[in-house]
């Protein structure tokens, strides 16, 4: 059984037996709730929990104050009574339970205390060091164990060390023999950049991330950014949002380039060996780490020459004093060879002397990490978002992912290929919200909170509960004019982790009418100044821009060569305009191939983009193209894949449905048998499921 608690519906809820549609930031309700139930149904492990476990009558006083029966929990969460009674009972009455959570669970002020709800449910049942159960967190980053591993946060020193553990910074310190050790945490993300526009940061060292996109309240970032007097940023992007406030540029490698190990989710430390060259000055983060140090006047502590060197030190260091005492031991392979260590295989920490092949399951024993040994029961009390609705701000914004893209776009920006799917910013609305403010499915909307407003393009959803939005995290100032989602999440964090609440944010919406509505499709990429709204995608060959204005040029035909055109050989240039219905179109032909066409209207029925993206593939634009470039539609007889639905291979839905009609289709695996669609990557499969659904309900 797949139980899948979110408040949208997802790609991931078709494998779902059971859609728990959430009120998003009730999820610590709904498992408090779950542990009483657990209490009172007698389905608690009373021998792991006397045993080896601490606080779980502390934790059910605090999951009473919130959850204290199902008729409660069903209205706070606003789920059925039926729905929540059926889950409690399969995982009281199921053995082998994994509970699966992220960002989603994460990402709150009260983010901690949520995972907390979780744990709690697995230790009082006892399922968690067991095969098959336990809580399981999926991270957000692809080596995001690694870098905690390595001390890669504000509170921590390596292998799992505390800076505020007394022992541990002593121990730290006489392993490196430091003069000096910090004896408090440093500031995290949020506080770091909260200082640093308060001119108490004075230099800072940017690697591998892109602030000025992907932390909240942006622009105070942004400033921040712009206010320090020394910024340095090591990435393997020249040019992102963030690299334009630096003063020192370091060229680092990818991810193809480095040589090194990442760690997974499930603790197994993997070689990862580089397969391509480093290009011009680009070097490894750890190598500029040691040169900087080495003028910095310490050449002895970081005379490092190959990434096994680092490796071996901290695995000396994750065994130094240890006696089981910490988690995290990998002192087995402290003293590894050259040749060892490049032909490491993939293994489970901790590696100890006593487990030399590695630790598939922790726990097992019953021993946790703790002063006592015991596992802890956390309570769990009662806790909202920090910012809630109201008359001014009724809707409820969440952000997050979308299928194509990863972080702020830095990379998938620049793929034709992960671009096609989704090219564009948007705002995924229910039908009954829309309705309630007059947005329509495709035009533009005006999206505010109490720190800014941005535009994006309404996406009309079901899966969206009334009330709550999305908007994606991707887009930034590079790819879109106004549609920086951070710009409008306020920076209030968990005390604890220090994750900002990105999946709750007050806001309304309305309707942005502009003067004039278009897209403009270039083989070069172009600097839009007449128009207010715009976003930017790579096609193949090409550029697509969206575009929208609030003032009427006195010269479209003017307008548009200023924008368009630059000194070539044989250029054509073809042109529709009809002023009294500021109606405008126009496309520049060079040596025989289409360069860049544009399209202006006063609404928003435009022709569809994509039969005019894919003519830019062509080398010479065929005779019965060219006449038909200004209507934006292939010729009569011809054929219009339309938009893209599987990335991996270009199909289009038009061609989708024409199969599945033609060939009565009625799986995803028979289209891909006839298309190939769906056939790689997989992503596509939920969206070719509701295209059969959809077409087969048409058919009826």
């Amino acid at each position: 059984m797949v139980v899948v608690i979110d408040p949208r519906h997802t790609a991931t809820c078709d494998i779902a037996d059971i859609h728990l549609a959430i009120k998003p930031g009730t999820d610590h309700i709904l498992f408090n709730g779950l542990l009483l139930h657990l209490r009172d149904a007698g389905e608690g492990n009373d021998l792991f929990v006397e045993h080896y476990t601490e606080g779980v009558e502390q934790a059910f006083r605090s999951a009473e104050a919130c959850a204290m029966d199902t008729k409660t929990i069903a209205e706070q969460c606003e789920l059925s009574v039926n729905d929540i009674e059926k889950v409690y009972r399969l995982f009281a009455r199921t053995e082998r339970v994994v509970t699966v959570y992220s960002q989603g669970i994460n990402q709150w002020s009260y983010g901690t205390d949520r995972v907390n709800a979780i744990i709690n449910c697995h230790l009082y049942t006892g399922r968690l060091g067991r095969p098959g159960m336990g809580p399981f967190s999926f991270t957000g980053q692809p080596n995001a164990m690694g870098g905690r591993e390595v001390g890669g946060l504000a509170n921590q020193l390596t292998a799992h060390m505390s800076i505020e553990n007394e022992t541990h910074r002593d121990l730290v310190q006489g392993f490196w023999d430091a003069p000096v050790m910090a004896n408090k945490h440093g500031l995290k993300a949020v506080d770091l950049f909260n200082a640093m526009e308060q001119g108490q940061i004075k230099a800072v060292w940017i690697m591998a991330t892109n602030p000025a996109v992907s932390m909240p309240n942006v622009d105070l970032v942004k400033r921040a950014l712009q206010k320090c007097d020394f910024v340095v940023a090591s990435d393997c992007v020249r040019v992102t949002d963030t690299t334009r406030y630096a003063n020192v540029l370091l060229p680092a490698q990818t991810w193809g380039e480095r040589d090194g190990t990442v760690t997974n989710s499930e603790r197994r430390i993997t070689r990862q060996r580089a397969f391509l060259p480093s290009p011009g000055e680009a070097r490894a983060d750890w190598w500029i780490i040691a040169e900087v140090a080495k003028r910095l006047g310490h050449a002895t502590q970081f005379a490092y020459t190959e990434s096994a060197d680092i490796f071996k030190e901290f695995a000396t260091l994750s065994g130094y004093e240890n006696n089981r005492s910490r988690d995290f031991d990998i002192s087995a392979l402290q003293n590894l060879s050259y040749t060892e260590y490049d032909d490491l295989k993939p293994i489970q920490w901790p590696v100890t002397n006593d487990t030399p092949e590695g630790t598939a399951r922790m726990f097992k024993d019953g021993r946790f990490f703790t002063p006592s040994k015991k596992a802890q029961f956390i309570a769990v009390n009662p806790s909202q978002p920090v910012n809630d609705i109201s008359n001014e701000f009724p809707l409820r914004l969440n952000s997050g992912r979308v299928r194509d893209h990863w972080h702020t776009m830095t990379r998938t920006g620049k793929s034709a290929r992960l671009s096609a799917h989704i090219y564009e910013p948007f705002l995924e609305i229910h039908p009954q919200d829309a309705r309630a403010y007059s947005l329509h499915d495709n035009e533009l909307a005006r999206i505010a909170s109490k720190l800014g407003n941005i535009i994006c393009r309404v996406k009309l959803s079901n899966s969206q509960r009334p009330g709550d939005v999305f908007i994606p995290m991707h887009w930034n100032d590079q790819f879109a004019s106004q549609a920086l989602v951070n710009q409008l999440i306020a920076s209030v964090v968990d005390p604890i982790s220090g994750q900002p609440e990105y999946k709750y944010t007050p806001v309304h919406v309305n309707a942005h009418q502009a003067k004039w509505y278009g897209f403009l499709l270039s083989r070069r990429r172009l600097d839009i100044v007449n128009a207010g709204y715009w976003t930017c995608s790579r096609g193949h060959g090409m550029w697509r821009y969206e575009i929208a204005g609030d003032q009427i040029p006195a010269d479209w035909a003017d307008c548009a060569r200023d924008l368009l055109c630059q000194h070539a050989d044989k250029v054509e240039w073809v042109e529709f305009h009809d002023a009294a219905e500021n109606r405008y179109r126009a496309a520049r032909v060079e040596n025989g191939r289409l360069e860049s066409c544009i399209f202006i209207d006063s609404i928003f029925h435009l022709p569809e983009r994509d039969w005019l993206v894919k003519l830019f593939a062509d080398d010479k634009l065929k005779d019965i193209d060219r006449t038909s470039i200004l209507m934006g539609k292939p010729a009569k007889g011809q054929k219009d894949a339309g938009r893209v639905v599987c990335s991996c291979f270009g199909v289009g839905i038009n061609t989708l449905i024409e199969k599945i009609k033609a060939n009565d289709l009625t799986t995803p695996e028979a289209i891909g048998e006839k298309l190939k669609a769906g056939t790689n990557c997989g992503s596509c499969i939920p969206e070719l499921k509701e295209i059969i659904q959809s077409t087969q309900s048409i058919e009826e």
